[in-house]
């Protein structure tokens, strides 16, 4: 019998507490102490578990001594989801991914197994529908369906021992919340279940070299519920971005230890499921018959290709002395920012004026190469005066008003060249040599005073 002790656990950190307080004193988090049955550890060597890094205890060696493992990769059958992978499955990964619910986990990971089925052992475990809806939507889907494995089990001891016996080599848990283990007695889905039963999990793929899909909820934040030492625990951490209700979706990867991060795949989503988009920065470009004000298209960096897409802007005069600052796909702060910069280095005044922002498809932009473009679409919306449907723009304004240089200009005006883009207004760091681009003029400006002249 596993002696077990009471505690309190933040549900948003896993941070462990005797008696219960407001806040969590790791995460500050307000009333996210929840009472559980916690297990008591022997201090004995015999209890200590292996890691997750090797089977067997490892000596100290040199670093050149270690040999090397090229690590082979799995093609899911998605080229999209490949590159937000990093090139394909790595064997003996974990991968957690997460999204609001209904807008396609479960679809794009059945679709994922069964093409891995055809040529290596896979299993699909469900915790949360029957093996009868899983069949449903394979049918619906019109998957192929012969060589795939269906497991419904939602206790970890017996669903290791099935994996133990069967040895498949593609794994796929829907979802980690519905887990537990018999060594807790918590409910399925909280902190501590979630948190032991994954890393039972990533034991077993370490071990074994099984390539393991988790999948997780989100909570109304957009975060993945459960501890956070979750997504330290995993290999990858993709996140499905858009609503359910749009047509199409984008998974990002947060974290990946074999790939590039803040790569983005994007799909469409149709009655045969999941389809990958080839094309990705037409989808995001609405073409006008005739230029509007308000508009500006950028090339912003996205994992490891460029992904040219359109802000927005509508600026509306306020009338109560409060002026809005709203953004879609961009940041709040920054557009205030932003707009405080225009006003001092451009003369422009909008504290009379509420400003909204918007990147067209639902696509995030993170990254500060989209300051040019947001400051130019505002004040096409304050001008009433359209910039051309065949210019693109992208440089980050610092605070001074100077124009900075942004990471891979050359690839940028290469993938806005190949759209039938006539201008550019860049940072004149970022000016490629002559001739380099063809068919294209490529203007260079240094300050926010000069892109407003050549605007």
């Amino acid at each position: 019998m596993i002696k077990t002790r009471q505690m309190y656990v933040c549900e948003q950190c896993g941070s462990q507490s005797p008696k219960w307080m407001g806040q969590c004193g790791d995460c500050q988090a307000w009333n996210s102490l929840v009472q559980e049955m916690v297990p008591v550890r022997q201090r004995s060597t015999a209890s200590i578990q292996t890691g997750y890094a090797g089977v067997e205890p490892s000596a100290v060696i040199k670093l050149i001594e270690v040999p090397y493992q090229n690590q082979p990769r799995l093609k899911t059958g998605l080229e999209e989801l490949d590159r937000v992978l990093g090139g394909g499955l790595v064997t003996g990964s974990v991968v957690l991914i997460g999204g609001d619910p209904g807008i396609g986990k479960s679809t794009l990971l059945l679709q994922t197994l069964c093409h891995l089925s055809q040529a290596h052992s896979a299993f699909y475990i469900t915790g949360e529908e029957s093996l009868q809806q899983v069949k449903l939507r394979a049918e619906r889907l019109e998957l192929t369906q012969t060589h795939l494995n269906v497991f419904a089990e939602t206790n970890v001891e017996r669903m290791l021992a099935m994996a133990q016996t069967h040895s498949p080599q593609v794994i796929v848990i829907d979802s980690v919340q519905t887990l537990y283990t018999d060594m807790l007695s918590a409910a399925p889905g909280s902190v501590s279940q979630v948190r032991e039963s994954a890393a039972q999990w990533v034991r077993y793929a370490k071990q074994t070299g099984t390539s393991i899909f988790l999948v997780g909820h989100v909570t109304k934040e957009g975060a993945l519920a459960g501890p956070r030492v979750l997504e330290h625990m995993v290999d990858t951490v993709l996140y499905f971005e858009g609503q359910s209700d749009e047509r199409f979706r984008m998974i990002r990867a947060v974290k990946n230890r074999f790939g590039a991060v803040n790569e983005l795949g994007i799909f469409a989503m149709t009655d045969k499921g999941l389809r990958q988009v080839s094309n990705p920065s037409a989808i995001f470009l609405s073409r006008y018959p005739t230029p509007i004000s308000g508009s500006a298209v950028m090339v912003t960096w996205e994992g490891s290709r460029p992904l040219l897409v359109e802000v927005q802007a509508l600026v509306n005069e306020n009338h109560f002395g409060n002026p809005r600052r709203v953004t879609v796909g961009l940041e709040q702060n920054r557009l205030a920012m932003l707009l405080a910069v225009l006003q001092r280095h451009g003369g422009v005044v909008t504290y009379d004026q509420d400003v909204f922002l918007n990147v067209v498809g639902g696509v995030r932009v993170t990254e500060t190469a989209a300051d040019l473009a947001q400051i130019l679409a505002v004040l096409s919306s304050l001008k009433n005066r359209p910039l051309s449907h065949e210019t693109i723009v992208f440089g980050e304004i610092g605070l001074a008003g100077e124009i900075r240089p942004v990471q891979s200009g050359q690839e940028r005006l290469k993938e806005a060249a190949k759209h039938g883009f006539k201008r550019a207004i860049i940072p004149k760091a970022n000016m490629p040599k002559k001739g380099a681009i063809a068919d294209m003029e490529v203007v260079g400006v240094q300050s926010l005073q000069e892109a407003l002249d050549v605007f």
